[in-house]
């Protein structure tokens, strides 16, 4: 199947009037989003398009309302009337963005103009955050082809003059991200990802590197080739790109590792229909980790980032990995096989470990990894382990920054005794599922090279039905705008973006 062409990932128009927004420039507009406080009343000195009619229904609105109508003036305008909370969240925040413009897009609207009474920079970013999210399409694989969408141009009025560049890398990013996770599994195998990463690496200006199955085979690295020897296709392998700015006087290294089974069978011990359904989404942490090296790219930062891609299928077939089997990874390590629907890990510990070559001052990995994670934290939240007790703290903090929240396990060394191997150095999993999202990061933090600070999430957010903060789409794209943020607050790349 020819894959779908990759879509312009930040199609929108801003602009920006600090001037106040009076009729005049509410004639160009064929909506408008409103912001404003859910208590007190407005002031009088506070004057726009629609604020009596506003005033009037805010009356007999409950707490979660949000009004939209049509005014009939000089020029018909719809507006939409959202209420933050004081005080609220960015999660709030973003979440009442996205019902707001889904609001404002029953409308149809070409121009949607931005407004916060009083004026509020958190909530403007909110806005324009959902309107990027809102806008993009995920793959649609129809005879008839979707209308394209009317949105083109956002209109800000705030008498402050924004930066929003982060904002619009994190929707590139996240755009991205998501679009490779909706694709079906028939048009995005391994080779056809493959085929993705080199031109885009081109036009983006990365280093370009695919290590398949001969050169893994070459290094060492059986826990990765262990799932991929099912596959009736030899396609597989670790891609690896690197944004090298053209100032970099050998700075620090971001590594990001991504999870990328495009397709998880459960191998030998084969997932149940209701189980294998929606496993092409399976590689979202590697589509996360390439979002994030696009945004981190888009923004400039002035450090090296390498990221890597491990991607492959856990397929069914003759020649698939079956349990008791004992493998060595790149490191030396021997894993004895417990089950083979724990491939994630397998790809992944191979991976980390090409990753921690370069002793990165950073290294996060992204990976669907547990269900045990969903379990735990709902799809609300996804689930870190750390290697630093400051990693967690600033992993909460990025998190409730961010909008994407994530909350950290505990990672003690007593968890390695349901790891611990008759035959081997250490076994895949435990047989039972009791912690396995705690279980699987130790697994894992044994591929991390020593004193590299690390940062594992298992993205129990990735699918959240009816979106999540500023995301309408049951696919997230979760990671992207977490880790912008995550690396703003963390040295040595605080201060980069």
């Amino acid at each position: 199947m020819t894959m779908p062409p990759l879509p312009e990932l930040s199609p929108l128009e801003i602009t920006q009037s600090t001037a106040p927004l009076d009729l005049r420039a509410a004639g160009k507009l064929d909506a408008l989003i409103v912001v404003m406080p859910a208590e007190g009343t407005l002031s009088k000195a506070s004057q726009f398009p629609g604020r009596e009619h506003i005033v009037r229904l805010r009356r007999h609105r409950k707490d979660d309302d949000i009004l939209a109508f049509t005014d009939t003036g000089d020029r018909m305008l719809h507006v939409v009337a959202g209420f933050a909370k004081t005080g609220a969240s960015s999660f709030e925040r973003l979440t009442l963005a996205r019902k707001l413009m889904a609001e404002a897009r029953r409308f149809d609207p070409a121009t949607v103009g931005l407004h916060t009474v009083p004026a509020d920079d958190a909530t403007i970013e909110a806005l324009v955050a959902a309107a990027h999210a809102a806008r993009f399409r995920l793959p649609q694989i129809k005879q008839k082809a979707p209308s394209p969408a009317r949105l083109k141009r956002l209109r800000l009025f705030h008498p402050r003059k924004l930066n929003l560049a982060r904002t619009e890398a994190a929707a590139a990013g996240n755009n991205l991200a998501r679009w490779l996770t909706g694709l079906p599994a028939n048009y995005l195998t391994p080779t056809q990802y493959r085929d993705l990463l080199e031109p885009l690496a081109k036009r983006e200006g990365w280093q370009f590197e695919f290590l398949d199955e001969k050169a893994l085979a070459k290094r060492g690295a059986g826990a990765f080739l262990a799932v991929t020897q099912g596959s009736s296709r030899r396609d597989a392998g670790i891609a690896h790109l690197r944004y090298q700015p053209t100032d970099s006087n050998g700075g620090p290294v971001l590594a990001l590792v991504g999870k990328g089974i495009c397709f998880d069978t459960g191998g030998i011990n084969i997932k149940s229909a209701k189980s294998m359904f929606g496993m092409h989404g399976d590689m979202q942490g590697s589509a996360v980790a390439l979002g994030t090296l696009l945004a981190l790219s888009r923004l400039e930062v002035d450090f090296p980032v390498d990221a890597w891609l491990a991607i492959a299928t856990n397929d069914i077939g003759p020649s698939a990995y079956r349990q008791n089997e004992v493998v060595t990874a790149l490191n030396g390590t021997t894993i004895e096989i417990v089950h083979t629907d724990a491939e994630g890990r397998m790809a992944l510990s191979d991976t980390l470990a090409l990753a921690s070559q370069a002793k990165p001052a950073l290294l996060i990995d992204y990976a669907t990894l547990t269900g045990t994670c969903v379990d735990a934290l709902s799809t609300r939240y996804t689930g870190a382990v750390t290697n630093g007790d400051a990693l967690n703290e600033a992993v909460i903090a990025a998190g409730r920054a961010s909008g994407e929240r994530v909350w950290p396990f505990p990672a003690d060394a007593d968890f390695d005794a349901a790891l611990k191997s008759d035959v081997a150095d250490i076994k895949q999993c435990a047989v039972g599922s009791e912690a396995d999202q705690i279980r699987a990061a130790r697994f894992l933090s044994r591929f991390v090279g020593d004193s590299v600070p690390w940062v594992h999430l298992d993205l129990s957010a990735g699918e959240s039905k009816g979106g999540l903060a500023h995301v309408p789409t049951e696919v997230t794209g979760f990671g992207v705008r977490f880790t912008l943020e995550l690396l703003g607050r963390q040295s040595p790349f605080a201060g980069d973006q």
